[in-house]
């Protein structure tokens, strides 16, 4: 790594199949670098081509780029945002300890906002019961329910939808209960590449990816997860692939429509990837957007010349 930054943190985001991986290898093998993965899927064994880890693809001629939180869980178990985020930074302080480049890569656009953001209170668990108090589709009176608790508690709300004032309320009320230790986090300099291309070619990978991941045992997989005890509910859970073979491994899907199905619904996931993402712009998340369709090597050049002018070598 030959940063001048104190925390550098190179990221490479992108809607599924936009070569986020292929590229970010290529990247990190160049720059002395390790990845560490954002995927929310990726973190568990055993699901490995429906959540497309493609791990061939951390070899270059022969080397293997160092990769992290790729199989840290059981399937089956419980992830969230808060645990990604302490894995997060374990990794990035391995890394940059040995001087290396950290090069975050995933499609996981709440997990990757987490850190540019570093928001303290997301360890905050979920409050079910007050939930269901509040009311939750008038925008007016979650409002003024906010406001009737101590400031310091409330400066962290946004007020801009419904969905974010109930969890500014959830939070408010946590703290006037409960003690809370913020966590010290180092202040990352990050330089943020997305992918992104003409949709037309985006589905074409899409169904390429599907077709392929098929002939590579994708329904074998999901049979291979319920055998070992995987409960199918939960499979349903982790969606897409898993949710639509599971379906058809209990007949409840011909092959043809899982097909179609599970097409769409890629599809409809990789928009909302992308809506995520303007989301973040929106939030103030500077994002240098590069097109997918690139050759390889003029799309490796272009994240040279951002990491250039960005940590001023």
């Amino acid at each position: 790594m030959s940063s001048t930054a104190v925390n550098p943190l190179l990221i490479i985001l992108g809607p599924t199949a936009s070569g986020k991986t292929r590229l970010a290898v290529s990247v990190a093998d160049t720059l002395n670098g390790e990845i560490i993965s954002a995927d929310s899927r990726q973190v568990f064994k055993g699901m490995d081509i429906g959540t497309g880890k493609d791990l061939a693809e951390y070899t270059v001629q022969g080397r293997t780029v160092p990769h992290h939180l790729i199989n840290i869980r059981e399937a089956g178990e419980q992830y969230n945002v808060n645990a990604f985020k302490d894995d997060f930074y374990l990794a990035y302080d391995r890394i940059i300890r040995q001087q290396k480049l950290p090069v975050l890569c995933g499609g996981t656009g709440m997990y990757i906002h987490s850190i540019l953001q570093n928001h303290q209170y997301t360890a905050i668990p979920v409050n079910a019961t007050l939930r269901e108090q509040l009311p939750v589709h008038d925008l007016q009176q979650l409002r003024l329910l906010l406001s009737a608790y101590p400031a310091a508690s409330t400066a962290h709300a946004d007020l801009s939808s419904a969905k974010r004032l109930v969890r500014a309320i959830e939070i408010a009320d946590f703290l006037q209960h409960n003690s809370f230790t913020q966590e010290v986090r180092p202040q990352i300099e990050p330089l943020i590449i997305g992918l992104t291309g003409e949709v037309s070619s985006r589905r074409e990978r899409i169904l390429k990816r599907l077709n392929d991941r098929f002939n590579e045992g994708l329904i074998e997989e999901v049979q291979g997860l319920l055998e070992q005890g995987v409960p199918a509910e939960v499979l349903i859970f982790y969606g897409m692939e898993y949710k639509y073979v599971t379906a058809y491994l209990q007949n409840e899907l011909s092959f043809e429509d899982l097909k179609e199905k599970l097409y769409i619904a890629i599809r409809q996931f990789a928009k909302r990837q992308m809506t995520f993402f303007r989301k973040m712009e929106k939030d103030g998340v500077m994002i240098n957007w590069l097109d997918s369709d690139l050759e390889p090597g003029l799309l490796k050049e272009s994240v040279f010349k951002l990491y250039n002018e960005r940590y001023g070598l």
